[in-house]
């Protein structure tokens, strides 16, 4: 049984890398060719498509009535993408910010998650919640779409310019090559998370985990490992706008149209967990509020704040093992973070945020 579990485990994770690297490369470059930049290609092409396994586990699980697993895995992932994806790739090399996420893309996500959290507030997410959801989410896109394409036309940006400029011929066999990537890449990467999670669920279940841990934890970085494939290989290459921005466009992602949908296909209205509601939404809220002032201090992501997030994403799950098998190092461990860690890195914050704003003003005066 572990040896099973193990090999589904293994080759899910070879097969995310591979279509994590074709997605990455077939798609920049066909949205090259047609004046998209790289920041727009990663909060749309490259987030969307890698965000692709939360949407197919999140809306099988609402169809089969496992509204826990829906809600948890959408709430674990995008916890799992700034804490962890971002902390991790922050390591790696510190990242630039790009001042379209400081001033339109992060407060989406910020709202998003807190429309989100509205809509959840009553116990469930009804049909109708689905449809404002994900009608939001399509007005999100068309926006950067049309944003970014009048842009290009009126000269105030060149793709030329871009981390991705490479003089692609535009011919018919190269259009057709790199489309071929992308193909590859979602069909690798759904196949991979597929068995990933699998493996990774019957693993879960032999521990005696609830549906709710297995969805925050287990099923959350399953179908989030596209993401970190996609932003660690991105980091690594220099490639700074897609590292950042994939992870905000897959949580805006996650939060607007994997919720949307998982509400309208379930038959019924999906119910929401108390603990989801009192620890799980605020904890997702309070680390998507956290990215604003960090991502304008100096328009960069340094090694200590990949650090920091990386240390809040450990310790987040520690307490969810800890508290799930009911250990008396839970409460202490809740005790520490709230009475210590979590005032000392909101007073940090704010030094942060107030010496950003008397730095550079002009950013938000634009």
């Amino acid at each position: 049984m572990y040896l099973t579990i193990s090999l589904s485990l293994i080759a899910g994770l070879v097969l995310l890398v591979f279509g994590a690297e074709f997605l990455v490369r077939g798609a920049a470059r066909i949205a090259a060719m047609l004046n998209i930049s790289p920041l727009i290609i990663g909060l749309t092409i490259v987030a969307f498509g890698t965000s692709t396994p939360e949407m197919a586990v999140s809306t099988q699980s609402a169809w089969s009535g496992q509204g826990d697993l829906a809600i948890g895995n959408v709430i674990g992932s995008n916890i799992f993408n700034v804490l962890f994806i971002l902390g991790l790739s922050a390591l790696i090399t510190p990242l630039i910010v790009s001042r379209q996420l400081i001033r339109l893309d992060v407060p989406v996500m910020i709202a998003a998650s807190i429309l989100a959290w509205v809509l959840a507030i009553d116990g469930s997410y009804s049909r109708l919640d689905g449809v404002i959801l994900f009608s939001c989410v399509v007005l999100y896109t068309s926006y950067l779409i049309f944003s970014s394409l009048r842009k290009y036309r009126l000269g105030k940006m060149s793709v030329d310019d871009s981390e991705y400029a490479e003089h692609v011929n535009p011919g018919r066999f190269t259009v057709v090559k790199n489309i071929a990537f992308i193909l590859a890449g979602l069909v690798l990467l759904l196949l991979g998370s597929k068995w990933l999670v699998n493996g990774a669920v019957d693993l879960a279940k032999l521990l005696g985990l609830s549906e709710l841990i297995i969805g925050l934890t287990v099923l959350a970085v399953g179908t989030s490992l596209p993401e970190l494939a996609t932003s660690l290989i991105a980091a690594w290459k220099g490639e700074r706008d897609i590292a950042v921005g994939n992870v905000v466009g897959s949580n805006i992602f996650n939060m607007l149209c994997v919720l949307g949908l998982a509400g309208l296909v379930s038959p019924l209205a999906i119910p929401i967990a108390p603990n989801a509601l009192s620890l799980d939404f605020p904890v997702m809220l309070a680390t998507t509020i956290a990215c604003l002032p960090i991502f304008f201090a100096g328009y960069r992501i340094s090694r200590w704040n990949g650090a920091l997030f990386f240390f809040y994403y450990i310790t987040y799950t520690c307490y969810l093992i800890l508290h799930s098998q009911e250990h008396n190092l839970a409460q202490t461990l809740s005790d520490a973070m709230l009475g210590y860690v979590v005032p000392l890195t909101g007073i940090s914050l704010f030094v942060i945020a107030f010496r950003a704003y008397y730095k550079q003003p002009s950013l938000l005066q634009r």
